[in-house]
């Protein structure tokens, strides 16, 4: 069942160019909705055990893949936000066909990547992942896409030739038979190699969490992409960095994890902090969303380089559902701009007229800026909590960029949806139809999951346990 849940999405993709151009929205939801409920009974069933067998046996390469822990409720996330993008994609993009088509082909890559329990694996599902948010940028995209484009192509390529030269030395140096994570393990690097192996693995892992200074990125990706904010959904589960180091990193580079810790959750409390005073300044709702994203997975960094059990657990928690809400505010965004055909943050007054999507929108912004009683909370509250045991100072410095975000999060939300609608302005509509689906479903999610926590902690906190086991009395 684990392979129809990874290449489903795939197998619609590309039968959406065999169907009349009348049945590709309803196919392409067929697939994405088909591959969730997959999801969901692999869940119920416990996760799916590691399955592996040679896939090229003279190189070492080998086709090894399990959901279970972290990866199961981060491909759940993945399929559920895909189906939510397919809805939108459906109803707000002319002739979507090649859209659907190019988020169902990225979902198969995205979840790929989650399951990959081989390195040569995890790396050809990221690279996979990659040209369909290319391809979007490119047919899509805004007048100045092309720019954007050569920028994120060129950060994620050096990234990722960095860590496939070291994907190949963790298998020279440690004597591995194959690229397989249990082969890896059984067969450690040690000494300065692992050190620097693992700067290499991080290179390509900071430029997709991302950090600073690998983010410049990203503002022109999501700026420039289509006004609808489906590429952007997809662009926003693209952030897998904080998964890799979880999985791969933290497992095949312990000693280097640890000596490099106070560093890197330095560098990480940094990225939230200067990409919340960032966003402050923006008057541009994606560029706004887009560092408001850079510093979340601030969090995650700092979650995850302190190798805190309590810190780690709620980066994966804050890494899975941020996917969510911030998704689902970037739909809200190419909603409001369908209506005033303007992305800026001072356009005034529109809660007005529609007050449904002023209301949908901060009850988002809420769980963005971890109000209690949403998903948000959860995690930075464990993330604050635990790396505060490990490195105080530098978690104080995190902490100021929780207070940055209720002030960029409500100051633009009041200069959009408060404030007096200029005159002669166009008449704003509310939401309808399934655009109701499209922001409530994600937000029932959100709040659902910042009650009632522990079907995703039941998920997230074993897999934690046992990833910093190799650590030795973490």
């Amino acid at each position: 069942m684990i392979h129809l849940m990874i290449f489903l999405p795939l197998l619609g993709s590309l039968l959406l160019f065999a169907v009349p151009p009348r049945w590709r929205e309803e196919v392409a939801g067929f697939f994405a909705a088909l591959t969730l409920g997959i999801g969901l009974l692999i869940w119920r069933g416990g996760g799916s055990e590691l399955f592996s067998v040679g896939w090229v046996p003279a190189l070492g390469i080998t086709y090894s893949v399990a959901l279970d822990g972290v990866s199961l409720a981060l491909a759940l996330v993945t399929a559920f936000m895909s189906l939510v993008a397919v809805l939108y994609a459906a109803r707000r993009v002319s002739n979507p066909g090649t859209m659907l088509s190019l988020v169902l082909a990225m979902e198969t890559g995205l979840i790929g990547i989650f399951a990959a329990r081989d390195l040569v694996l995890f790396y050809v599902f990221f690279e996979d992942a990659l040209l369909p948010a290319l391809l979007m940028l490119a047919i899509y995209g805004k007048p100045n896409r092309m720019r954007a484009l050569v920028k994120f192509a060129a950060y994620t390529l050096f990234g990722s030739l960095l860590m496939l030269l070291s994907i190949i030395g963790v298998k020279y140096y440690g004597g591995s038979p194959t690229f397989a994570l249990a082969d890896l393990v059984r067969n450690p690097v040690t000494g300065t190699a692992q050190t620097w192996l693992y700067l290499g693995f991080l290179a390509a892992m900071a430029v997709k969490l991302p950090l600073w200074p690998m983010h410049a990125w990203l503002p022109d990706f999501h700026e420039q992409n289509h006004d609808s904010g489906v590429p952007d959904v997809m662009g926003t589960l693209y952030k897998v960095g904080g998964y890799g180091i979880f999985r791969f990193g933290v497992t095949l580079f312990p000693d280097a994890s640890e000596a490099l810790r106070p560093v890197l959750m330095g560098l990480a409390a940094f990225t939230a902090l200067y990409a919340a005073w960032i966003a402050f300044r923006q008057t541009d709702w994606k560029r706004l969303l887009a560092y408001a994203g850079l510093s979340h997975m601030g969090f995650v960094g700092l979650g995850v380089f302190s190798l805190n059990e309590t810190a780690t657990i709620g980066a994966m928690y804050l890494l899975a559902f941020q996917n969510v809400y911030t998704g689902a505010l970037f739909l809200s965004v190419g909603m409001l701009q369908e209506r005033i055909g303007s992305l800026h943050t001072r356009v005034g007054g529109v809660m007005t007229q529609a007050g449904a999507l002023g209301g949908l929108s901060m009850a988002l912004w809420f769980a963005s800026i971890a109000v209690p009683g949403l998903a948000g909370f959860i995690g930075e509250f464990s993330v604050l909590l635990g790396a505060y045991q490990v490195q105080p100072w530098i978690t104080a410095v995190a902490t100021l960029s929780a207070i940055a975000a209720a002030t960029y999060a409500l100051t633009a939300f009041q200069t959009t949806f408060w404030q007096g609608r200029p005159l002669g302005s166009v008449r704003v509509w509310d939401v309808r139809g399934t655009e109701w689906l499209v922001l409530g479903l994600p937000l029932a999610v959100a709040i659902f999951f910042g009650v009632y926590s522990a079907p995703a902690l039941n998920l997230i906190q074993p897999a934690v346990r046992g990833v910093l086991a190799t650590l030795g009395g973490q």
